[in-house]
């Protein structure tokens, strides 16, 4: 079983956490910064799965992120107000390049048939009871290493540590253990199964 979990920046002068999760459950992050050099890695590794923290698809009926709209979210945001989880609209500011190149990223890897997920580390927090990057680092690590990551290390900055929260994310997904919100025709966000 080999995942990798993506923490995507929404521009390339910016750190893109990225972990790759073994069989061992050992993980081994980097910051990584242009589409290439993730790419590369991807292509390295093989993975079964990617799970990345960045919208991947438009809201239905939706044809551009600029152009004024009164879609704003997808079915799977909604599903996530409904579980009172906090994040960022996909048409936000910030949010718009992260969601280009969410969907730029998630092209390119299909088309090389690379399974593709949809994720956001925010609500894997949230459902398997592991404290935010909010409430610090430290916390954030015991979190994860309940759950049986190994690798774990004090230098690791936040993207890389919601990189490992993807990829431990993507191995539930692999093994059955997860929920899919949203609607098909436009993505299906995939989380853990509320504990």
């Amino acid at each position: 079983m080999k995942i990798v979990g993506i923490d995507l920046a929404g521009v390339e002068k910016n750190p893109t956490g990225f972990c790759f999760l073994d069989e061992k459950m050992v993980i081994k992050t980097s910051l990584l910064f242009k589409d290439e050099e993730i790419l590369k890695e991807i292509e390295k590794i093989k993975p079964d799965v990617v799970a990345i923290d960045a919208p991947l698809a438009l809201p239905k009926g939706r044809k551009s992120l600029y152009k004024r709209d009164k879609i704003h979210f997808r079915e799977c945001d909604k599903e996530l107000l409904k579980m009172k989880i906090k994040f960022f609209p996909i048409t936000l500011g910030p949010m718009r390049k992260l969601t280009e190149r969410g969907i730029k990223l998630k092209k390119i890897l299909e088309s090389k048939k690379i399974k593709t997920i949809e994720t956001y580390p925010g609500a894997i927090q949230d459902i398997l009871k592991i404290p935010r990057k909010s409430k610090g680092k430290e916390k954030l690590m015991a979190g994860l290493k309940k759950f049986g990551l190994k690798g774990l290390n004090k230098k690791m900055s936040d993207h890389e540590l919601d990189a490992a929260t993807c990829a431990l994310l993507g191995k539930m997904y692999l093994e059955g253990n997860y929920i899919a919100i949203g609607d098909p025709e436009e993505i299906l966000m995939i989380l853990p199964k509320p504990i």
